[in-house]
This record gives C-alpha cells, structure tokens and sequence, in this order.
C-alpha cells in the first residue's frame, strides 16, 4: 500500500502539472471503486480549475472553487501525468483531463477512491478524526508522551494509529522504532519521555528521508511518471528476518502486532 512518502511524493510529481489549471474534461471507466464515483461528477468539475494539491495523511486534495476532490491510492493504486492520446490499460479507470496532459488513475484492486464534497475538507468524515501531520510542529515529543499515558496498546501500534499520527505505516513504524531501539512490542504507557523525543525525532527523520528518495518500492508502488521509489534500498529492519541486524549482527526477528509484521533486533531495541 503506498504510505505517506509515497503519496507526498504524487502530489510533489502531479502538482507543477495541474495547479491553476482548468479541467477540461473527466473520464469515468469503471466508477465501482472502494466508494462509487458520484454520477454528476463531470458537470461538477470540468470548467473549474485546480487552485490547490494538498495532501492529508494519505489523502490527496485537490481544490476547486467549489469543492475539494479527494483521491486515495488505496492498495495499489498510482496517478500518472500522460499524454492525452495514451491509451488506457485494463486499470485505469479515471481520466482528469486538462490541457495539455491527463491525470490518470491507475487501481488493479479498486481499493482506491475519488470522492467530491462541497463541504469544508476538514469536516469529511474521513479526515475529521484524523491526528496531527507526522513532519508538523504539532507533532512533538510532548505531544506523543501524552498520548501514550496510561496506554497498555503495543508502541508500534499508538504510532500507527491514525487518530494519534497520520501516515506512519507498517513500514516506517518499524525502521523508526529500530533506530530508536524501542521494541516495537513494548507497552506504549511505559515509555520515557526521552525515549519518545528519540523516536519523535526518527520518525521525522525516517518519513523525511523517504519522501526525498521518492517512497519505498516493494510491490506497487511507482511515482507519477513510472519511476520507483529508492528507499527500499535504505531499509534497516523491514522484511529482514534472519539478517544480521546492522547494528549487532544478531539475526534480526519478525512478531505480528496488531495482524501486521513486526521486525525488530531483540538484542538492540527494548
């Protein structure tokens, strides 16, 4: 599933190519995604422009002068600027047209969405719940201790949780609990404070990293383009299991929490 450098990627690649500019037309080929496109969709954009590309946790916004379109990836999903006489493949079941390219939404298992409010983007019920930004100020050391207080929930999972942080995925939970040598099992109340400002800190570091090397490729993922990712070749710990952990050598270890894989060095993090 592309996570949140993956995404910010996207909207880093898509938006120099659609900002202020005017929708011209929209393409619907299959409208049965996770959520069923809108039917009206078309008369509701085409002739407005795109004044803003923003992301939230996961979520790309783009704004218009009457609303905001919300697009998800989902699990396998990419959106690529193309030539408008590209042909589409068996996948690709939107198309926003502009005038000299086409964003077009590639999702082999229609787990992604695109959605339309005309509401406040903040008041969605998708993203009215949703936690602070992992690479904000609001997200601090300070802020994570007190969430965690009083929390028998596995670390691993408060920061995976959506409501505490947005966009820290299975993949970047586990690479920055390992720099921190935090086990990722460890109960989230009984923590330090100092230990938190450690893992707050390789959090940023992590997610930063991997939006700069343009997200991580393991299945899906590609960028707006078609190139992949680079920081799979980064990974410390994630889908490692029985490699020589780098900073002990003991072979590093695998332990579902939370119904997902966990990779850890038991002799490093605890």
């Amino acid at each position: 599933m592309p996570e949140l450098p993956e995404v910010e990627t996207t909207r880093n690649g898509i938006a120099p190519h659609i900002q202020g500019q005017r929708i011209s037309g929209v393409v619907v080929r299959q409208a049965r995604l996770r959520w069923p496109i809108t039917d009206d969709l078309a008369s509701l954009l085409t002739g407005r422009s795109v004044h803003s590309v923003e992301r939230r946790a996961k979520y790309l916004l783009l704004g218009l002068t009457n609303g905001t379109l919300i697009l998800h990836l989902g699990m396998s999903g990419s959106l690529r600027i193309l030539p408008h006489e590209t042909a589409p493949g068996k996948h690709d079941h939107f198309d926003l047209l502009f005038k000299a390219c086409c964003l077009r939404l590639r999702d082999p298992r229609r787990f992604g969405a695109v959605l339309w409010t005309d509401q406040p983007v903040t008041q969605h019920p998708l993203i009215s719940h949703l936690g602070p930004e992992p690479l904000s100020a609001e997200f601090s050391s300070d802020y994570l201790h007190r969430q965690a207080q009083r929390r028998r929930v596995a670390v691993k999972n408060l920061i995976m949780d959506g409501r505490v942080v947005v966009g820290v995925g299975n993949i970047y939970a586990n690479e920055a609990l390992f720099r921190a040598g935090i086990h990722p099992a460890r109960s989230a109340g009984r923590i330090s404070a100092a230990r938190y400002a450690r893992l707050t800190e390789e959090i940023k570091s992590v997610l930063t990293t991997a939006i700069q090397r343009g997200g991580t490729t393991l299945r899906d993922f590609q960028q707006e383009d078609g190139k992949p990712g680079y920081f799979a070749q980064e990974l410390l710990v994630y889908g490692k299991t029985g490699s020589a952990c780098p900073g002990c050598g003991a072979p590093l270890r695998q332990q579902r929490i939370g119904q997902r894989s966990s990779f850890y060095c038991s002799h490093c993090q605890r």
